[in-house]
């Protein structure tokens, strides 16, 4: 399957009468946009708000962050059984606009707060603080359920990032990246002898607001599945964790632009032999655990014969259990691992990193850093997305002390994040 991502860089963007993209500057017509997200009436209100790299800003009760993509050659439609029919993508050619995101926010009530600052130590952590960001400010419709405010802010954002890539359909990009890894059976061309890897993508999909979006259905009975690495690009995979601290989940950029897998199709035919993705969730029930890492070895060993996987997770608790059994049952058939994960191990790296360490196999890891140490942030000059930091007395615009896990992907499940370790 081959897939080319046209990549438009985008600069700046701002509003304007016309949404269009001139000189690398996205100008985006904010009443039409309004508009068509107004359309949904299960929202309110809504607001539109733009954020910028180095402004002293902060955007609280964010939700998701979306790269706006769309289909412009080829089957299906980006964020396929969401906003496009649910067929299959991930060939032909798409666009992406790059630098620029869509932000969701909103206050659902159990949803824990998360907060993004363009400058300053927090700033320094996560991708989005160098990107341009249009942020999504709403007011749910009087009496809405949880669930349907969730949906309803979900869809908006898929709409908007939709909406901002449209104006790149007639534009030559400014460059064209390929990704093209064929069938199986044409897999061993010029890869004889190099190790064969796959990666294990758990998804955390337990209740409502947390789960991710599989072509358009929720996780949550998902068997162990075989993805092409080019539907994760196209948008297969969306973001619908909204109840999960923001460190414990990978938002639907993260998805979009998955460090392991391009690291992954990087390195194929030079080092390695990327065999595919197995896409699995994170059940509620040992049995079901239990099944699934069986079937995810099998897959991994049986079907794509693979010398050794990747393994990534999301959320903690559950999600450790999983981590470990697949570890298990991928180790127990002669297949390799690898284990990427965060630790949420105290304020002072003392408490244990994971809730379950039971496999006698687990013996490599890959850490993305202490979710759980505290981060000092300076004060800012304007706040967006609400007047008040959910579980939090100080002011949103004031100096403020918060743990890490507050802010999405600085400690990222999948090794979307700055941290480093420093041995001394």
């Amino acid at each position: 399957m081959k897939l080319e991502l046209g990549v438009c860089l985008i600069k700046d963007i701002r509003f304007a009468d016309t949404t269009r993209i001139s000189d690398h500057v996205l100008c985006v017509n904010k009443e039409e946009l309004t508009t068509l997200l107004l359309a949904d009436r299960r929202l309110g209100s809504l607001d539109l708000e733009i954020v910028r790299p180095n402004e002293r800003e902060r955007i609280i009760h964010v939700l998701d962050v979306i790269e706006p993509r769309i289909k412009v050659e080829g089957p299906g439609a980006v964020f396929p059984g969401m906003i496009g029919k649910r067929e299959r993508v991930g060939e032909g050619r798409s666009h992406v606009l790059k630098g620029v995101t869509v932000v969701e926010t909103g206050q659902i009530p159990g949803v824990p707060e998360a907060l993004l600052d363009m400058t300053g130590p927090a700033a320094e952590l996560v991708p989005f603080a160098r990107t341009c960001n249009l942020v999504l400010i709403p007011q749910f419709a009087d009496g809405l359920e949880r669930v349907e405010c969730a949906n309803a802010i979900k869809m908006a954002g898929l709409k908007a990032a939709a909406y901002l890539a449209e104006a790149s359909r007639d534009l030559q990009p400014d460059h064209v990246e390929i990704y093209d890894l064929p069938p199986l059976p044409d897999l061993d061309e010029g890869v004889k002898g190099l190790p064969r890897i796959a990666y294990i993508y758990q998804l955390q999909s337990q209740a409502d607001l947390c789960e991710p979006f599989v072509y358009g259905d929720n996780a949550r009975k998902l068997l162990p599945t075989l993805l092409h690495p080019n539907e994760l690009m196209d948008g297969a995979i969306v973001s619908g964790n909204y109840e999960m601290p923001p460190c414990f989940k990978n938002v639907t950029y993260t998805h979009q632009n998955n460090p392991v897998m391009h690291a992954l199709y990087h390195r194929h035919k030079r080092d390695l032999c990327f065999v595919g993705v197995i896409v699995m969730n994170e059940h509620p029930t040992l049995h079901e655990k239990e099944r699934s890492a069986v079937m995810a070895a099998k897959l991994a060993k049986d079907i794509l014969g693979a010398d050794g996987v990747i393994i990534t997770k999301e959320g903690g608790g559950h999600a450790d259990t999983d981590l470990m059994l697949n570890c298990q049952r991928c180790e127990e058939v002669g297949v390799k691992t690898v284990l990427v994960v965060d630790e949420p191990a105290g304020p002072d790296g003392t408490a244990p990193p994971l809730s379950d360490a039971s496999s006698d196999r687990a013996d490599a890891f890959v850490s993305t850093g202490n979710s759980n140490e505290s981060i000092e942030l300076p004060s800012v000059d304007r706040v967006i997305g609400g007047k008040a930091l959910a579980g939090v007395s100080d002011p949103p615009q004031g100096a403020l002390s918060v743990p890490v896990m507050m802010i999405p992907s600085a400690t990222s499940q999948v090794g979307f994040t700055r941290l480093t370790t420093v041995e001394v």
